[in-house]
């Protein structure tokens, strides 16, 4: 973990400082915030994330100091923590409860949302629109706490939304002027070409970052329940029964990715750091089988990318519901 850290942290944060000290023609440049989008997404799935659940050390300020580095993505840990560790585990692929099933822009993930008609070409426009979500939080991490304090999820993290939202507007004054305003002050740059590269960096972490995370939930296999009433099944089988892994044996694709190929047994135990999972999952997978419950595996990382694609053509057009405009 402590090598993985160094190296994603380093793959985002070199390639910046040669942009600013040394004199490169724009092209090159713009090369290397590709590999800045590259290790801020490793950072986010391979150190923040395991950080934020509490398993990256016994050390509580280790979690802490290692869970801030979202905010080099310029993003807001608390609003992460209540989406992703509250509501996400809690209520996995359960529609209007699990924010990471939400309509993305023009993007339908759920099954029980509103049907339009241009869903059904989501499955060529989506990827765009995926590259647009870091910079998406960006902006609107500010609506996104209001709204947590209405359900009262701020207060249950023992925080004030006055606090939060003085934290969120430093730490983010701080990132922009960090990673826009050294560019402008310490480079050739015009300004346009400097939001150029600071779009691609976006663009690429928010690729990555999307394919990992639908590629484990919205894929063939990966129940959606209908979001009403209590639910009957036992909080682990709902794990099993929404969440997916692929690509288990691919042993440099695991280790980018924080183990989140492994979402089975992410998802049963958080608490557990990531290089675990390799040895957990065929315990779960036996287990599973035992019990007659199905355990849904894509063996390769183009097979639960295809799955996903199938998904969101059959999102696109289901069947016996009619279009709204």
């Amino acid at each position: 973990m402590i090598s993985k850290t160094i190296v994603m942290i380093s793959l985002y944060i070199i390639p910046f400082l040669f942009i600013l000290v040394i004199p490169m023609h724009i092209f090159l440049a713009l090369g290397l915030t590709v590999f800045m989008g590259i290790g801020i997404a490793g950072v986010g799935m391979g150190v923040m994330h395991d950080a934020c659940h509490g398993s990256y050390s016994k050390h509580k300020w280790v979690n802490n100091m290692l869970g801030g580095t979202l905010y080099l993505l310029g993003s807001n840990v608390l609003n992460w923590k209540i989406q992703h560790n509250v509501l996400h585990h809690t209520y996995t692929n359960i529609s209007g409860l699990d924010e990471d099933i939400n309509s993305k822009g023009p993007i339908r993930l759920a099954e029980y949302k509103p049907l339009k008609k241009h869903h059904r070409y989501q499955f060529m426009y989506a990827f765009v629109f995926y590259g647009l979500m870091t910079i998406a939080k960006l902006i609107n991490d500010f609506s996104l706490l209001f709204y947590y304090n209405q359900k009262g999820l701020v207060k249950s993290q023992n925080k004030t939304v006055r606090n939060e939202l003085i934290k969120m507007v430093i730490r983010k004054t701080i990132y922009l002027l960090v990673i826009l305003g050294l560019p402008i002050w310490l480079t050739d740059f015009t300004w346009y070409q400097i939001l150029i590269g600071f779009f691609i960096m976006h663009w690429v972490a928010s690729i990555i970052l999307s394919f990992i995370f639908q590629m484990a939930h919205v894929v063939e296999g990966a129940e959606q329940p209908k979001p009403e009433g209590n639910m009957d099944t036992e909080w682990h089988i709902h794990q099993l029964n929404t969440t997916s892994d692929f690509a288990r044996h691919n042993k440099v694709l695991g280790w980018y990715v924080g183990g989140l190929n492994f979402q089975i047994e992410h998802h049963l135990f958080p608490n557990i750091c990531h290089i675990h999972y390799s040895k957990l999952a065929p315990i779960v997978e036996k287990t599973a089988k035992e019990f007659g419950i199905v355990y849904n595996l894509k063996s390769s990382f183009c097979e639960a990318l295809s799955s996903h694609i199938t998904r969101l053509k059959e999102l696109g057009k289901n069947k016996d519901t009619h279009f709204s405009l």
